[in-house]
């Protein structure tokens, strides 16, 4: 999947991915997609709570090899 930015939480633990996602989306505009790269185990579901509070799409989450990645689309 394309993005427009992309970052990398890997070695955070929650909440920091959380707030570090909510930084960059707020200097994104609107519809752009936002790449996190996370280890923590507990970022699928972490991530899945913040894209249905703040209203922003969860594209897609992978999981390979102890990585997590998620796709967020900027409301």
């Amino acid at each position: 999947m394309e993005a427009h930015k992309e970052i990398d939480t890997r070695g955070m633990n929650c909440p920091l991915p959380i707030l570090k996602a909510k930084k960059a989306l707020a200097d994104m505009a609107s519809g752009q997609v936002l790449k996190v790269v996370a280890t923590d185990p507990s970022s699928t579901r972490d991530f899945q709570a913040f894209a249905k509070q703040t209203g922003n799409d969860l594209l897609e989450q992978t999981a390979d090899g102890g990585e997590f990645v998620h796709y967020l689309k900027r409301r």
